[in-house]
């Protein structure tokens, strides 16, 4: 099957078709570069995705700790590098594919122009030949008839009796010429004939089919070139398949790492604060005034009745309430995290431990290092001066001892609240069994208080029968006040060890915080009692251990 035999006179047709070649395949050219640039949009959208729901770790505190944020994180990552393998195929279409359509597609109109080009100059040129063939042809046709009628007129002068015989010859002269000519044409016309017929044969069975030839097989490049061009556009695909595949693989892995139950437990490793649960309320008996004996005094008595007037003031706003105010308010940051829950108070402390503690190691590390090349040093002089180092090594002495001070401080800390958290699970345990029989009075948090004027709320003193933590703050001698203290909010003060205030009242502070958010405090009247430290704003003496001002 070829064009140049059976197409031999499809020039048009031909021409048409090859353009309409090079258009289709400028075509799918157009539609690869709009692949590639949804598979670029494609990625580059992914990426913006994955850039705002990833986490921004300005601080260590910020980074995922759940395994489902964890897990969700390691998913963001996978989907990155999808992204980055979709511009993997963008770029693959883009050289395999779009760049090497778009060469083809200008060398093939040049070819395609020059084969035409050869075409229509060979039809010219057979154009030409037969326009030469069809004068001779015309010119040799007119000769003859001129011919035919020379003799017609000397025939005629011939058999005209009255004709001259100088008449006859110039009509029998003229006939010669006439018929002379006409063969001159006649060969003319045979030889332009003949030439035309060996270059039209020429031409449909030498010139056009070679020319045929090479656009068909120009067509058959264009068409093997897309079935290459289809192949390296999925190819391009496919060759990411396997990473796309691991990308995939690697979010179904983050999804199987979610472990509900480290994440209930981190939940309670953040949010323990290391409190006891409150203790039953003790009972309070206002019948006491029908019993009392008349050796009761007046002093008590009237100190009985504030006692009855105050709870039945304040019962109805405590109605319904285990705790006596909500969240504490955030304070200052303190360097041994006071301001902290007991529990969470612990794992700070031990988190600051352990990082002093690796750069102790960093430290004695470069302190090795140091003396092993003073060694060198002194031995081979040559290589370096051993005093040289002395300003390092002591630099580093220096943060050894201040990192061991520290490490000592911090520990110190880590055992106070430790210690704090076990005794006051004592203290709990001891408050629940003897509350209703002995006169040892609780704050709210577990801390006790021997104020006088606070038994008028429990029963009365039952000798033999009093808890072991009543002597530890039954004391003869008061506290001595370390420092002062003015309400910011008023405080009811209604449960047993408590104190309360007015908004604006100044009192004494004869014992800090110790980490549980109360402070005891006595009025100048010698009444004395717990009242929360988010209430007051304390001023401690300059002189007394441990004294910082709240705010």
């Amino acid at each position: 099957m070829s064009w140049g035999t059976e197409l031999w006179d499809q020039f048009d047709s031909l021409d048409k078709h090859t353009q309409w070649g090079i258009d289709f395949l400028e075509r799918y050219a157009k539609f690869v570069k709009e692949r590639i640039e949804i598979e670029q949009n494609y990625a580059k959208q992914l990426r913006n995705l994955v850039k705002k729901y990833c986490p921004k770790r300005s601080s260590k505190d910020e980074e995922p700790r759940f395994t489902s944020c964890i897990a969700f994180f390691n998913i963001l990552n996978e989907l990155n590098d999808y992204a980055g393998q979709r511009e993997v195929v963008a770029e693959e279409m883009a050289h395999r594919v779009y760049g090497e359509l778009m060469r083809y597609a200008h060398d093939l109109k040049t070819e395609r122009k020059m084969h035409l080009q050869e075409g229509r100059k060979a039809q010219q040129y057979l154009d030409m030949c037969w326009k030469q063939m069809d004068n001779s042809k015309k010119k040799f046709e007119r000769e003859c008839r001129e011919a035919e009628k020379a003799q017609q007129s000397y025939e005629r002068l011939d058999n005209d009796t009255n004709a001259t015989k100088a008449d006859v010859e110039k009509a029998k002269q003229q006939l010669n010429l006439r018929t002379h000519m006409a063969d001159e044409n006649k060969n003319e016309y045979a030889a332009q004939l003949q030439n035309f017929n060996g270059e039209q044969h020429k031409h449909f069975y030498v010139v056009i089919p070679q020319i045929y030839k090479q656009l068909q097989e120009m067509d058959e490049r264009r068409t093997v070139k897309l079935s290459e061009c289809y192949r390296g556009f999925a190819d391009s695909e496919r060759k990411v398949i396997p990473i796309i595949s691991k990308c995939l693989e690697g979010m179904i892995l983050a999804a199987k790492s979610v472990d509900e139950r480290r994440d209930s437990q981190m939940v309670v490793d953040s949010f323990k604060s290391g409190f006891e649960p409150p203790g039953d309320f003790p009972f309070e008996d206002y019948s006491q005034h029908i019993y009392r004996t008349i050796s009761d005094g007046t002093i008590s008595a009237s100190k009985q009745e504030s006692g009855k007037m105050d709870a039945k003031t304040t019962v109805g706003k405590a109605k319904g309430k285990l705790w006596l105010f909500g969240k504490k308010p955030k304070g200052p940051a303190l360097e041994d995290f006071s301001h902290l829950p007991p529990e969470q108070r612990r794992k700070k402390l031990q988190q600051r431990i352990d990082e002093l503690n690796r750069e102790l190691q960093k430290e004695s590390d470069q302190k090795d290092a140091l003396n092993k090349m003073k060694d060198v040093y002194e031995k081979n002089p040559q290589m370096g001066d051993p005093g040289s180092l002395q300003p390092k090594l002591a630099e580093t002495m220096n943060n050894i001892d201040r990192l061991r001070m520290e490490i000592h401080k911090n520990e110190a800390w880590l055992s106070e609240v430790e210690g704090k958290t076990g005794g006051r699970g004592d203290r709990r345990h001891s408050s629940d069994i003897n509350h209703l029989v002995t006169q040892g009075r609780e704050s709210p948090e577990g801390s006790y208080t021997d104020d006088a004027n606070q038994e008028v709320r429990g029963p009365p003193q039952q000798h033999g029968h009093h808890s072991e933590f009543d002597d530890e703050f039954e004391d003869d001698d008061p506290l001595p006040a370390i420092g002062h203290c003015k309400a910011i909010y008023p405080f009811d003060g209604h449960n047993e060890g408590t104190l309360a205030m007015k908004e604006g009242e100044v009192l004494y502070i004869i014992e800090e915080d110790k980490g549980d958010g109360w402070t005891r405090a006595r009025r100048q009247n010698g009444e004395e009692g717990y009242v929360p430290t988010s209430y007051i704003d304390v001023t401690l003496e300059k002189n007394s251990k441990g004294a910082v001002t709240y705010i």
